[in-house]
């Protein structure tokens, strides 16, 4: 029980850290970093902590399980960078809270979990919320300009939508497979690890492979990026704990918690609106 809400603690505090220390690496002057291979960097950086060849090779009828939620997580990874590229740290955070409404819908679907009355009202003013707030960014964007340079409001709405949908399935998914089966968490991630990094180099090469080429894998990296590397591979950890002691749906609340935190972070630093200002 400690463990549970130890891990959704933590769980708040890398969230909100995260979708700051991201949003702030990718709206700085200068050279960008690639996003996909920061995404490779993450996953491999999980295998590296927690690597067990013998459960991994030997039992690979069991790790081909995670094919799945990998593709998906991959997905959903590359889908934040686009989103938070593109959004107030705000504006994404509140929006991107309606992966509770749909990892409640999947949890009933897959997982025949039922909710009460209560629960699914709660689901639909969280709904009603993220509306409000995303017509409220629709008349601020006709009175004023709230995005800087480069940055696509629509994108990253579409990006964070679909993100959300990925999100409530994926994890679903990972939960059936974390609590019907005897392997440990650490294992489970190696094994996501696995896929997500294969998929990922694919996803690079796709979309990054010829400038990747010509300027180098860690174009771009400062300390801050590798930052926002380690946190997200450490997050990734963190969420299968979560799952696995607790399940999805206190993990959407825990890292809805995380609004508050960032919020209060990126209003303090002057960007809850986010006026793009580039520094001199």
């Amino acid at each position: 029980i400690k463990l549970k809400y130890i891990s959704l603690a933590i769980l708040v505090v890398q969230n909100a850290s995260l979708i700051l220390s991201i949003r702030y690496v990718r709206t700085l002057p200068g050279d960008r970093f690639f996003t996909t291979s920061a995404v490779v960097m993450a996953e491999v950086l999980k295998e590296f902590i927690v690597l067990q060849y013998n459960s991994i090779v030997i039992q690979y009828k069991d790790t081909l399980k995670l094919a799945v939620p990998a593709l998906i997580y991959t997905l959903q990874n590359n889908l934040q960078y686009v989103a938070i590229s593109n959004l107030p740290a705000a504006t994404f955070q509140v929006t991107y809270q309606l992966k509770i409404l749909t990892t409640a819908l999947f949890s009933v679907l897959m997982l025949r979990k039922s909710l009460s009355r209560i629960q699914w009202l709660s689901l639909l003013l969280l709904f009603a919320g993220v509306a409000i707030v995303q017509l409220e960014q629709e008349g601020k964007q006709k009175e004023t300009t709230v995005t800087g340079p480069s940055q696509n409001y629509a994108k990253g709405l579409v990006a964070v939508i679909v993100s959300c949908l990925s999100s409530g399935f994926a994890g679903v998914y990972f939960e059936k497979i974390l609590k019907g089966s005897s392997a440990s968490v650490w294992m489970r991630n190696i094994q996501l690890g696995i896929f997500g990094t294969l998929l990922g180099l694919l996803g690079m090469w796709w979309n990054d492979g010829l400038a990747i080429a010509e300027k180098g894998f860690l174009f771009g990296y400062t300390p801050m990026v590798w930052g926002v590397i380690f946190n997200q591979a450490f997050g990734g950890l963190l969420v299968a704990v979560v799952v696995k002691y607790a399940d999805n749906i206190l993990k959407g609340f825990a890292t809805s918690f995380s609004i508050i935190v960032s919020t209060v972070t990126s209003n303090w630093h002057g960007d809850f609106i986010n006026v793009y200002k580039p520094r001199n």
